[in-house]
């Protein structure tokens, strides 16, 4: 009897030893706690940590605990944790979409698989542009966030003064002449751009035509007859010296607070910018869809965005999984990421409310939500792959060999050759 007592008390004892010792406690449902860690920068930090209040309510035991390490340190830190199996890896990790397959594609087995754990039941909530950045081979790898829905930023006083009415503007060809009637009559560029260290007007073109750096079987696309297209309109508006060389983004805000530039074409998300950085033009901007290269044609584009996903080596799969399907599928957690820090929501149950469709004060009372939001269905799919940074070196070298005086096609066959050289990929032949 006494060997008996004493196996009970060890056994009860190894069990409390076993739950003390257990990283986080993944129970939470069994009332103890779970501390989930998480990875992101910038204002993404605040709406998370917001979000994580508003789950606390019904999930009392969960906290959250996020580290704002910086975009580029997130990326160095997650690389350097999935190389070693998981090791120091966080529960949960803001990824942009770029990168999304690449590190699927890379550590095929550094995720969770989030269809497996039922995700793919949301995936009418989102548009198809972003399904298709979340999924690999037909899985979800991560829970969309955040878009950048393209279009063009512009000054009302500037086209005004111009008597230039942006409603009439519907191609790239008709923006030309537009931009040469602004210039003469404010001295002001159409647009901005660092003519030789970014390409972000030419990637919104390529998006709209439907075609990018890589066609959809990884194939280097870069001497596409649209990718032509799109970087000889870009020489047009050099060439009448309607593009304004700026200095990265500080160049970018700059020439946006002083009038210089009459338009910044650029993902929703700029509207931020302006606001914080241009408080003085309240009520002098506007917006409408970056023009089609034909009229009639497709007016859509996305410039940026981001997801989130969980490491596979995560403890806490389960609630980090309960935790990212209410922050990224509720709709009012979504609206105050939206009104609290300018997260432009991949999820369409908010485009139905009051924010999204109506006026905007500071626009000149233009409801610019419901022109964004109305465009998300029509944003084609671009395929990153996972060497998407080396594509972008090269077009930017590209662009760059253009406003030097090169010849479009030539420029852009020698971008693909050396990516090809860079990556072994094959280049298409047109």
């Amino acid at each position: 009897m006494k060997k008996f007592s004493l196996l009970v008390l060890l056994l009860a004892f190894s069990m409390v030893v076993a739950a003390c010792s257990s990283d986080n406690g993944e129970v939470a449902s069994d009332g103890e706690k779970v501390t989930l860690t998480a990875w992101a920068w910038n204002v993404n930090v605040g709406a998370l940590n917001e979000a994580a209040e508003k789950f606390k309510a019904e999930n009392p035991n969960v906290e959250l605990k996020v580290e704002d390490i910086g975009r580029l340190d997130v990326y160095d830190k997650l690389s350097t944790g999935l190389a070693a199996g998981g090791v120091g890896l966080p529960d949960i990790v803001l990824v942009e979409d770029d990168r999304i397959h690449g590190y699927v594609e890379a550590f095929p087995k550094g995720f969770l698989n989030l269809t497996e754990k039922g995700f793919d039941e949301n995936e009418a909530l989102f548009p198809q542009f972003k399904k298709d950045l979340s999924t690999v081979d037909g899985s979800f790898y991560a829970m969309p966030f955040d878009a950048g829905p393209g279009g063009m930023f512009y000054r009302r006083d500037l086209f005004e003064k111009a008597g230039v009415n942006p409603d009439e503007i519907e191609t790239w060809d008709q923006f030309l002449e537009a931009g040469k009637k602004i210039k003469d009559a404010t001295g002001s560029y159409a647009m901005p751009l660092d003519k030789f260290k970014d390409d972000p007007t030419f990637r919104m073109m390529l998006n709209q035509l439907g075609v990018f750096y890589f066609d959809a079987e990884g194939n280097i696309d870069l001497t596409n007859p649209k990718a032509v297209q799109a970087m000889d309109t870009l020489k047009k508006f050099d060439d009448a010296e309607l593009i304004k060389d700026v200095d990265g983004w500080n160049g970018v805000v700059s020439a946006t607070v002083d009038g210089s530039v009459a338009t910044i074409p650029f993902g929703a998300w700029y509207y931020g910018t302006i606001i914080d950085q241009a408080k003085d033009s309240k009520g002098n901007w506007g917006v409408f869809l970056l023009p089609a290269f034909e009229e009639g044609g497709n007016r859509a584009s996305n410039l940026g965005g981001s997801s989130w996903m969980i490491p596979a080596a995560s403890e806490n799969a389960d609630t980090a999984y309960d935790f990212l399907e209410y922050f990224t599928t509720d709709t009012d957690v979504q609206l105050m990421a939206m009104e609290s820090y300018g997260l432009f929501p991949s999820l369409n149950t908010t485009y139905d409310t009051d924010v999204f469709t109506g006026d905007v004060e500071f626009f000149g009372g233009q409801p610019i939500w419901k022109l964004f939001a109305d465009e998300m269905k029509d944003i084609p799919t671009v395929n990153f792959t996972n060497d998407y940074s080396m594509a972008l070196d090269e077009s930017i070298k590209a662009q760059a060999d253009v406003f030097n005086g090169k010849d479009v096609k030539q420029a852009l066959q020698e971008a693909a050759d050396r990516l090809k050289d860079r990556t072994e990929r094959e280049v298409n032949s047109h």
